[in-house]
């Protein structure tokens, strides 16, 4: 019963780890495009259609690979530099004063927070039902005559 547990809470977390993720994609980043690439290219971020398209990408697919827990540590490199370079480039608090620094700061600290839980996935993967659990890790050796 415990394993149970164990695997439907790591799938809740993971789901909701990457909730984030998707519906920035889907729900903010692909209906208002060329708004949001305007932004980027407010920011200074150079060949931002390119680069939003990327980042679509990464958010989409490393969020998938997350939440199904399949090659889930290169999902959480695509995330975790999605962050680095989002972080970078919009909540560069340093840059502000007063209140806009204090809002830009829990922006920032909140994606440093998720960049942790995206080194945390690189260093323990998915974790319980996950395709990577269930079906890609080695099994063990049975002894055969040759090996006796």
């Amino acid at each position: 019963m415990a394993n149970f547990w164990i695997g439907l809470l790591s799938l809740v977390g993971r789901v909701m780890l990457c909730a984030i993720f998707l519906l920035s994609a889907v729900g903010k980043k692909l209906p208002d495009f060329g708004g949001v690439a305007e932004a980027m290219k407010g920011q200074g971020i150079p060949l931002p259609q390119a680069m939003l398209a990327s980042a679509i990408g990464f958010l989409i697919v490393g969020s998938v690979m997350i939440v199904v827990g399949y090659k889930a540590r290169v999902g959480a490199f695509l995330l975790l530099l999605f962050l680095a370079v989002a972080t970078f480039y919009f909540h560069d608090f340093w840059e502000f004063a007063d209140a806009a620094r204090a809002n830009q700061f829990n922006h920032f600290m909140k994606n440093l927070s998720l960049m942790g839980a995206m080194v945390f996935i690189l260093a323990n993967g998915a974790g319980a039902w996950s395709i990577d659990q269930c079906c890609c890790q080695p099994k063990p050796q049975t002894p055969t005559d040759e090996t006796k």
